[in-house]
């Protein structure tokens, strides 16, 4: 246990809480230190009253009113959570629509089912200024129609990620890092030999499974490169990682939205299957939501899947590795998926956009 500094190449350095320094030697070092929630200059997190997602996850107490701000993954997670629990919860997010990188489908029906519940949500908004000095907390919101106070007992930052990449002796070494990120080759090596990075701090997608594929990955190489394996890995395809947001109703995504892929010049062919058609989803009582898929109408490359609704984080995998395959259209409808079950409405959707749907 420590907090560790890059001394010079292949030197790292471990203070330990005492103040010890314990020197190491390597070949190869790999940094893996994570994000943090991003801070906004206009508001300051103070651990109390305003707060990030880890004060979020420890409250003593539960507020009675919430306001979150921003609506990615981290702040509609916490506005479910917290609103199912009976806090009264406002999302303010500076995009037109909520959870803004999923296809803009999916942005609709989470808004509408999270209306359903109770939350309110303010769009095309941003806070200005936070006022603590009370009881609660004030927030000045700028909207298209003028400015509004929020009162609330807490605000929750919930505005991104910002990368650990201070203090930990990259400078000295010369490691490049652009827009926050370190630079790294297809197997996490930056321009420094032997020197690499994974997970929030490098490129790919700030997610844990992403950050778990990268370790493996560059672990892999080095073996490879030292001559202690023969397995050389194949680098990863950044453009087939599947996205997950866990609120209620989930969310899960792979591939082009599709404004994305019209933007890119495709032809596309789209199905949707809702799960009020699925007999699974009525069994279980919960037909929110429905499944999207995108095809290239040319030659029926799967270029994307966007998913709302019950168990969705469980049926991804499908088209993550369909993608994978190379799979067209004709691949999902000749295989067989099974009845009841909600996985085939990914079927189903398929069949939506070729016009030959049976089911529905």
């Amino acid at each position: 246990m420590g907090y560790g500094t890059i001394a010079s190449k292949g030197n790292i350095n471990v203070t330990a809480a005492d103040g010890k320094v314990t020197a190491y030697e390597c070949t190869h070092t790999i940094i893996a230190t994570g994000g943090r929630g991003r801070t906004l200059p206009n508001i300051p997190i103070d651990g109390k009253k305003i707060i990030g997602y880890r004060e979020a996850m420890v409250l003593p107490t539960q507020p009675k009113s919430m306001i979150v701000v921003g609506s990615g993954a981290i702040g509609v997670e916490f506005a479910y959570f917290y609103n199912s629990i009976g806090t009264q919860v406002t999302i303010v997010e500076f995009m037109p629509r909520i959870v803004p990188v999923e296809d803009e489908d999916i942005s609709k029906e989470l808004e509408k089912s999270f209306k359903k519940q109770g939350i309110k949500i303010m769009t095309n908004a941003s806070v200005e200024k936070v006022d603590t000095s009370g009881t609660g907390v004030k927030a000045m919101v700028k909207t298209a129609d003028g400015e509004v106070t929020l009162e609330a007992d807490i605000l929750l930052s919930a505005v991104g990620v910002v990368s650990n990449t201070e203090n930990i002796g990259l400078e000295a070494l010369g490691v490049i890092i652009e827009k926050g990120k370190i630079v790294v080759d297809a197997y996490g090596q930056t321009n420094v030999a032997g020197v690499y990075a994974i997970g929030d701090v490098s490129p790919g997608q700030a997610l844990a499974h992403v950050a778990s594929k990268e370790a493996i990955l560059c672990a892999e190489n080095i073996a490879y490169m030292e001559k202690k394996s023969t397995h050389k890995p194949q680098p990863i395809d950044y453009g087939n990682v599947p996205g997950c947001t866990y609120c209620s109703p989930e969310i899960a995504s792979v591939g082009m939205t599709e404004k994305a892929a019209r933007e890119a010049g495709y032809e596309l062919k789209i199905g949707k299957f809702p799960f009020v058609a699925s007999g699974k989803a009525a069994a279980a009582g919960n037909t929110e939501g429905f499944v999207k898929v995108i095809y290239d109408a040319k030659y029926g490359e799967w270029l994307g899947t966007h998913m709302i609704g019950m168990n969705v984080t469980d049926m991804i995998a499908e088209a993550v590795l369909g993608r994978t395959l190379e799979t067209t259209y004709k691949e999902v409808l000749n295989s067989i998926h099974p009845h009841p079950t909600l996985s085939e409405a990914v079927k189903e959707a398929t069949a939506m956009a070729y016009g030959e749907a049976t089911d529905i």
